[in-house]
C-alpha cells in the first residue's frame, strides 16, 4: 500500500513540473524540447503554383492555383492558404479550407 502512495506522489510531482514549470518559466519548453523551426523566408506571399498535380488542374481549367502560408502570430499557428483566380480578369473564384503546418522541434 506505501508503494501505491509513493508512485501516487511521484505522479503529482511530475504533473505540478509539466504543468506549471513548463508553462510559467521562459525557456524552459525550448531547453528541454528544441525551438520549432524557422518560419519559411516568404511568410505572407501569394505564389502561383504551377509544380503540383492541383496547379496543372487548375490551369487547364483556366485557373491560377496560389498558395502562401499564413502565421497567425497570436496563436502562434502557420498554416497554408489556397486561392483560385480567373487567368485574365484575377477574380477570386473559389478557396480552399486552411491547412495547417506542422512546425519541427530543433535541438540547441
Amino acid at each position: 500500500m506505501f508503494y501505491v502512495f509513493l508512485v501516487l506522489v511521484g505522479i503529482a510531482g511530475i504533473g505540478v513540473y509539466v504543468l506549471f514549470i513548463f508553462n510559467l518559466v521562459p525557456g524552459v519548453q525550448d531547453e528541454r524540447l528544441g525551438v520549432l523551426e524557422p518560419l519559411p523566408p516568404d511568410v505572407g506571399q501569394w505564389h502561383a503554383d504551377t509544380e503540383s498535380a492541383e496547379g496543372r488542374g487548375a490551369a487547364a481549367d483556366g485557373l491560377v492555383r496560389e498558395v502562401r502560408h499564413y502565421f497567425y502570430e497570436h496563436k502562434k499557428k502557420l498554416v497554408l492558404q489556397v486561392r483560385y483566380k480567373q487567368k485574365d480578369t484575377g477574380e477570386i473564384v473559389r478557396v480552399e479550407p486552411e491547412r495547417p503546418v506542422k512546425r519541427k522541434r530543433v535541438r540547441v
